[in-house]
């Protein structure tokens, strides 16, 4: 019975699991990374009613905090990234550049609170709990799946 229940687990897992359309998502620099080029993805894969998130970033500061995490539409523009819209916070991210500037995050967040999220910003973070210090330094725009 075991031996079936550990071939079968992921095979259950595997049918659970999506994409979200457009993932891997390409971000895009911000006015606030002044003089860094971050470049980088963030793919987003469903799994039941979890959205699973990670980022690899590039070009941003050696041995910094960075802080991420998806937002809602705001009103100051019809482009996701430029709207000022409200973080969902249960999405936040925190991690922390190599010396080289290299960043990688990976988190999860219930897809109940994410499932209205248009766009995904990474700003630096003024400390290890992921203050963020800036309007942010990279992001893109998301579509997540419907429930």
């Amino acid at each position: 019975m075991k031996k079936l229940f550990a071939f079968a687990l992921p095979l259950v897992l595997a049918s659970c699991t999506m994409t979200l359309s457009g993932s891997p998502y390409t971000l895009g620099k911000q006015p606030a990374a002044g003089d860094l080029n971050p470049t980088g993805t963030v793919m987003g894969k469903r799994y039941g009613t979890v959205i699973m998130t990670e980022a690899q970033v590039m070009g941003l500061k050696p041995n910094q905090y960075y802080v991420a995490h998806y937002h809602l539409q705001g009103t100051a523009s019809p482009n996701p990234c430029e709207s000022g819209g409200a973080p969902i916070m249960s999405s936040k991210i925190v991690g922390q550049t190599d010396a080289n500037g290299m960043l990688t995050l990976m988190g999860s967040a219930p897809q109940a609170d994410v499932m209205n999220a248009t766009y995904f910003n990474i700003h630096t973070a003024s400390d290890a709990a992921g203050t963020p210090a800036d309007p942010g330094v990279a992001c893109t725009a998301v579509q997540m799946p419907k429930m």
